[in-house]
């Protein structure tokens, strides 16, 4: 009986020990590793530079705009340039003073530079105050005649331009005076050519009116065909005599 009950305590003894070897087996799997994201950084922020050379200009000349930039995807320059390249140069020819401005675009934002470009406008000609210093060479040399259709008293195209050339002469000589004259060709009675005259004298007075000028610095006369200015008789003569010409009043 004794036998017995040790031959059980040796085997309850060695079936404990397995159980307890069993169970710290089970207890010590491997660890899960956590998983690591990358890390990735923030998309670099655009820069730009724009210069312009000269920065000073007379009006009519022209300036060099030259930008660069960095980590950009589109450049636009304003006004008038548009959309340019991440690094260049362009011409350009204000007519007057201008701030450029350019803004760069790109994953990272924005970011804006500009260029300014002051313009000088030429000076007027000094009017001493009187038109007697004026030569009659400068006179004629500027002022220019309306030519007019057959029968018409109308203000043509080119009239328009040449009246609009006087306007600005006479602007820059707030003093000078002038007179009007209203001529015709040859055909037609002498008081119709009076009167037709005197309607194109008075339309180049009113435009010149419309353009700024004083009307009381505008008289006009009319010679109907009486001082023609070509003596022959074909349209080419006759339409050198259809015009509304200019003379110094003082």
């Amino acid at each position: 009986m004794i036998q017995v009950t040790r031959s059980h305590r040796r085997a309850l003894f060695c079936l404990t020990l397995a159980a307890a070897a069993f169970t710290v087996g089970c207890h010590n799997k491997p660890k899960t590793q956590p998983t690591v994201t990358p890390y990735t950084p923030p998309p670099a922020a655009p820069t730009v530079t724009l210069s312009a050379n000269p920065t000073s200009i007379n009006q009519g000349d022209s300036s060099t705009l030259a930008w660069s930039s960095t980590n950009a995807t589109q450049l636009t320059i304003t006004p008038d340039v548009g959309q340019v390249t991440a690094e260049g140069n362009a011409k350009v020819t204000p007519s007057d003073s201008v701030t450029y401005s350019v803004t760069a675009t790109g994953p990272g934002g924005s970011a804006n530079a500009s260029a300014r470009i002051t313009v000088s406008t030429p000076a007027p000609p000094t009017d001493t105050g009187t038109s007697s210093n004026m030569t009659d060479a400068l006179f004629n040399r500027e002022i220019r005649d309306a030519f007019f259709d057959l029968d018409k008293a109308d203000i043509r195209s080119d009239a328009r331009e040449a009246l609009s050339h006087d306007a600005e002469f006479l602007r820059n000589y707030p003093s000078l005076h002038v007179t009007i004259e209203g001529h015709c060709d040859e055909r037609g009675s002498t008081e119709y050519n009076l009167g037709l005259g005197d309607r194109r004298a008075s339309a180049v007075k009113q435009y010149l009116v419309s353009q700024g000028i004083a009307a009381d610095r505008l008289s006009t006369v009319s010679f109907g065909k009486e001082k023609p200015f070509c003596s022959e008789s074909n349209e080419d003569c006759w339409q050198k005599n259809r015009r509304g010409h200019f003379v110094k009043a003082n």
